[in-house]
């Protein structure tokens, strides 16, 4: 890859008491790449991204993001930088409209503003321009009127990705974002997160395989809270470690 990084961790550890739940990783995130972060239950997939994008603070390591050391920085200044994740478990205003849901996220990075229940979305409070510009990226324009909660799982899941880019991130971190989806929509989102790498880096963790194997540019294994193997797709899919301790007869299926 040709592109500068725009994220690098150094030696990023997480402690619970003793137990260390990661043990010193290193990542190397180039721009305009989808870099998957894969690996088998508990091995410090969502921990990593707890510190990368600030939810949690980190045991020991260094964080750099966009040339900015941002190791200490709380999670609402690494947004206002260009970080923007959405969640494994789908978190919406289900009562609001497809198009309030995209408005709040939208002033989400300036947080005064958002929290100003005192003047109508208007003007410029309403970014509109954001709003729509998502809509669109999402071929949700039809839904916007309607509250999220009626939306498919599918939808849902789509407009949750929606609240993180109208944020205007330059990286997005995306937590298993086809998690429950159905075999119809599938498809669908992975064109939608291979597309984002014309305006974003994403940092996926997916453990659909076929997803991980066909979009992303970079992949890393991790195992016990340690990085295993990182590489191309295909020099992961013939990795014997990552076979041994992951992938194994899956490496050729859907979901491990």
């Amino acid at each position: 890859m040709s592109t500068p990084i725009l994220l690098e961790a150094i030696g990023i550890e997480k402690y619970y008491g003793k137990f260390a739940a990661l043990g010193g990783v290193d990542l190397k995130v180039r721009a305009n790449t989808v870099h998957s972060v894969i690996g088998p239950n508990g091995a410090g997939k969502t921990t990593l991204f707890h510190m990368l994008t600030g939810t949690k603070s980190v045991s020991g390591g260094r964080i750099v993001f966009d040339g900015h050391d941002v190791t200490q920085e709380p999670d609402h200044r690494r947004v206002q930088r260009g970080i923007a994740r959405s969640f494994q478990v789908t978190s919406l205003f289900l009562s609001l409209s497809v198009r309030e849901n995209l408005r709040l996220a939208a002033q989400g990075t300036a947080p005064t503003k958002a929290m100003n229940c005192w003047h109508e979305p208007e003007g410029p409070r309403a970014c509109a321009d954001t709003v729509a510009s998502v809509l669109a990226k999402l071929g949700l324009e039809s839904f916007a009127s309607t509250p999220a909660g009626n939306l498919s799982h599918g939808q849902q899941r789509r407009l949750e990705v929606g609240m993180a880019l109208a944020a205007r991130p330059k990286a997005i971190f995306l937590d298993e974002p086809t998690s429950g989806m159905g075999i119809d929509d599938l498809e669908d989102m992975k064109c939608f997160i291979k597309s984002l790498r014309d305006e974003h880096t994403v940092v996926l963790i997916e453990h659909n395989m076929n997803i991980v194997m066909d979009i992303s540019d970079t992949v890393t294994v991790m195992q016990q809270g340690r990085v295993l193997a990182e590489g191309l797709p295909h020099d992961i899919r013939s990795d014997d470690r990552v076979r041994a301790a992951y992938l194994g007869n899956m490496i050729t299926g859907g979901k491990a």
